[in-house]
């Protein structure tokens, strides 16, 4: 996962990036008539519609950089033609990762050297 909102996950031929940012998420919600957390509850608790998984995991191809036409062949091939059970974790992932980000990174926590940076003033008298 990155702190962009994507993730690396196999899926049909082989590994593929979904992101799902803003843009993504307006047409889920547009899709499944329902806003993205309200999607993501429904996969996460049972009460799942069709259209939640397949187009959870046709936007978020789309997201990664697939090319939409592509993105609808996958989905068609891979997930519309298997119980929707086998494709209900993939879309957990994708929309759970698009909506929290990546687990391991805390929002505002510093990286590199601003993490290791001392907060001690140059000139030592803490000004």
């Amino acid at each position: 996962m990155s702190r962009d909102g994507s993730i690396t996950l196999p899926f049909a031929d082989g590994p593929k990036t979904f992101r799902m940012a803003w843009g993504e998420l307006i047409k889920l919600q547009e899709h499944c008539d329902a806003g993205p957390f309200v999607v993501y509850t429904r996969l996460m608790t049972g009460g799942w519609k069709m259209g939640d998984i397949s187009n959870t995991i046709r936007l978020g191809l789309i997201g990664g950089g697939m090319p939409a036409p592509e993105a609808l062949t996958f989905v068609q091939q891979y997930v519309e033609t298997r119980p929707p059970v086998e494709s209900l974790p993939l879309a957990q992932g994708i929309l759970g990762t698009a909506l929290q980000g990546a687990p391991d990174e805390a929002p505002g926590e510093p990286e590199g050297e601003a993490a290791t940076a001392s907060t001690t003033s140059p000139t030592g008298n803490g000004e």
